[in-house]
């Protein structure tokens, strides 16, 4: 598979996943990719490196960070929706919590949703296979497919499990499949392997199809990495369950502060700039706005992603 062959199906992908993200409204769903897209556009040209949407302000030149905007989109927004919300009208945090016999999910749990399970994770692994995507597409198509599968597509966005086992289970099944086009073709999958690329290639190594017989004891050092990542995540999170259900007690007040500092942390660590938090707090409000005029977020963060 070649670079331009990957390019040509990542659009055909976005396209597809713009109809599917869209919701009610086709045309509300075009606007936010195209909104994305057009975001994606500022900075440096790739091509000529002419500055494009800049204002003539330097920091400007290098574009917007995917991170602060996905925070701004996200939980900046929900922060001030949560804000300007009466009282009377804010849920409240449970006084209670019901401690399960086990820890984690049941085997029942996990029967209930074994279709959403393989659906979401045949297409984490085949988004993963695609050059340069990545999980942050591969969650917003598993997740489409199973709000558009399910009996009760309303109630998606609330939190019901079928849209949290698509997502996740997608998000976990791409980061493996994104390995597989890094150390065949020497093409990263995603942003995190793009990064482990550079790494590589630091210390003098080639990846690609010689890869595997010249720096074989290292491929092995990569797989045996990724079963014990995939180990201490399970064990540390049904270690850790009964502890983080508690910060749904936490009073909204003091929870939305710390979840607006971590954000602004979040955000000006991506770079270590400034600009990155005030596209944080742009984004925020952007983010309110198309929530107040029912516009949906996916197909802006799609287009934001897959343009370039």
């Amino acid at each position: 598979m070649s670079t331009d062959d990957g390019q040509d199906q990542t659009a055909v992908l976005a396209l597809c996943l713009v109809s599917g993200l869209a919701g009610a409204s086709l045309l509300k769903g075009v606007l936010a990719a195209l909104l994305g897209l057009l975001l994606s556009m500022a900075g440096f040209a790739p091509t000529d490196a002419m500055p494009r949407f800049t204002f003539d302000w330097p920091m400007m030149d290098a574009g917007f960070a995917l991170l602060p905007l996905l925070l701004g989109l996200f939980a900046v927004s929900e922060v001030l929706n949560e804000v300007i919300t009466p009282p009377d009208k804010r849920s409240s945090p449970p006084t209670r919590f019901e401690s399960p016999r086990f820890p984690g999910a049941r085997l029942r749990d996990i029967a209930a949703h074994w279709v959403n399970m393989l659906r979401s994770g045949a297409i984490g692994v085949g988004v993963g296979l695609l050059p340069c995507i990545g999980a942050n597409a591969s969650n917003l198509l598993a997740y489409s497919a199973a709000r558009s599968s399910s009996r009760h597509p309303e109630r998606f966005s609330t939190g019901i499990p079928d849209g949290i086992v698509a997502s996740e289970t997608a998000n976990n099944a791409s980061i493996g499949a994104a390995m597989i086009p890094l150390m065949a073709l020497g093409i990263p999958g995603d942003a995190v392997t793009a990064i482990l690329l550079g790494g590589l290639m630091i210390h003098g190594i080639q990846t690609g199809p010689m890869l595997f017989s010249a720096n074989g004891p290292l491929v092995y050092a990569l797989f045996a990495s990724m079963i014990v990542a995939n180990v201490a995540m399970l064990v540390l999170s049904i270690a850790g369950i009964r502890i983080f259900i508690r910060i749904l007690a936490v009073p909204k007040s003091i929870l939305l502060s710390m979840v607006m500092v971590t954000c602004v942390i979040g955000a000006f660590a991506t770079n270590n700039r400034m600009f990155d938090v005030y596209t944080l707090v742009a984004a925020g409000f952007l983010g309110f706005i198309l929530i107040r005029m029912k516009i949906p977020f996916q197909p802006l963060v799609l287009g934001f992603i897959l343009t370039p």
